[in-house]
């Protein structure tokens, strides 16, 4: 069980980076008025300079995140649950909690091409994660 935690955590941590990647080249097409991230937790590659523990909180939930899905899946997960994960976490965050503490709007009442960009960063940490931990379970 450690080990596929560990795998999860290892995952997560890739596909956080990957996510973090799509961000900002969405940021720097100027695709997004404002990264969320800049107001929730700063990934870890911020236009501005970040707290330390504002990085380390955005790295965090992902590599739980990562975990999670590698416990929940018992180690070997397909592209679709990924994918699902991810897109499943980012539309409780961005209908749920996100909106309700002020941060941004609903995904649905945000602006298309922000919420397009995050929905992607979303898929592609799902991919990542997926393959990392199905990459690190083989013997």
């Amino acid at each position: 069980m450690l080990r596929m935690l560990v795998r999860g955590a290892a995952g997560g941590a890739l596909a956080t980076v990957a996510l973090t990647a799509v961000s900002l080249a969405g940021d720097q097409a100027w695709l997004m008025r404002d990264r969320p991230s800049g107001r929730v937790t700063p990934g870890p590659l911020p236009r501005r300079r970040a707290r330390p523990t504002e990085s380390l909180t955005h790295f965090g939930f992902g590599v739980a995140s990562g975990a999670v899905l590698c416990a929940l899946s018992r180690g070997r997960a397909g592209l679709p649950l990924g994918v699902g994960y991810a897109l499943a976490a980012w539309a409780a965050s961005q209908r749920g909690w996100v909106p309700r503490i002020g941060i941004l709007p609903p995904d649905t009442r945000d602006d298309s091409s922000r919420t397009a960009v995050l929905a992607a960063g979303h898929v592609v940490y799902g991919m990542v994660l997926v393959a990392t931990v199905n990459h690190l379970a083989r013997p």
